[in-house]
């Protein structure tokens, strides 16, 4: 089985790149499958489900959708097996900046949204900067000038991605992102395979359920702004 990470920021647009690269496998009649990792609700797996393939989703609730993601892939993993898929797709929510859900030896996808300012390719963080390709989503609301100056931040961010510019309510962009997908080589499993970059691991008093405000209540890892 191919596996293939997707992560962005809200709202970028995953789901419908999503559904176009589905759409484009099931042309080709090979089998998928999607799996959803969301914080708090998702309707998602029924989007995928709709399309007539295998889908899951997990919610987060309190915990980091990343730190979830990583501590369920290979449950997920399992499952896409136990399904015979030929590709399973699993896309994070991607809500933290600071931590990234790639695996080394796994594609990873960052999605983000042109629209989202051109400033944003330093702001994503690991989630952006690790990953293997880039889809700009969007582009085609705004000028080429905008078009050319988004992608030359995202290159800064990520110097060694591939990046594309994909529609994700035409599916333009999609065949060639599907065909470099295909030259994927096969995970054979994912149990002892590592993390391309590590997750916080100190915590705070917050983390752990304060809510009380004051130095008195904060241990752990506390970073004061100066």
């Amino acid at each position: 089985m191919k596996l293939v990470t997707f992560a962005g920021p809200p709202t970028s647009g995953k789901t419908s790149v999503l559904t176009k690269i589905i759409g484009q496998f099931q042309k080709e009649s090979v089998n998928v499958g999607a799996v959803k990792f969301d914080c708090l609700q998702t309707e998602d797996d029924k989007i995928f489900a709709s399309l007539g393939v295998p889908s899951k989703k997990g919610l987060s609730a309190e915990l980091c959708p990343d730190h979830f993601y990583i501590t369920n892939i290979s449950d997920v993993y399992a499952w896409g097996e136990n399904n015979n898929l030929e590709y399973l797709f699993t896309e994070s929510a991607g809500l933290c900046n600071r931590c990234s859900p790639y695996i080394k030896n796994v594609l990873s996808i960052c999605v983000i949204d042109q629209l989202s300012g051109i400033n944003s390719p330093q702001k994503i963080g690991p989630l952006l900067k690790l990953a293997d390709m880039v889809l700009i989503t969007k582009g085609d609301i705004v000028s080429q000038a905008e078009r050319e100056v988004f992608y030359r931040r995202v290159q800064m961010a990520n110097p060694h991605g591939e990046i594309y510019f994909v529609n994700g309510l035409t599916g333009q962009g999609i065949f060639e992102v599907c065909e470099r997908i295909k030259n994927l080589s096969t995970v054979q499993e994912i149990e002892n395979q590592t993390l391309r970059f590590p997750m916080p691991m100190a915590l705070c008093s917050y983390c752990l359920g304060e809510t009380k405000i004051g130095n008195e209540y904060q241990i752990g890892n506390v970073k004061k702004i100066g």
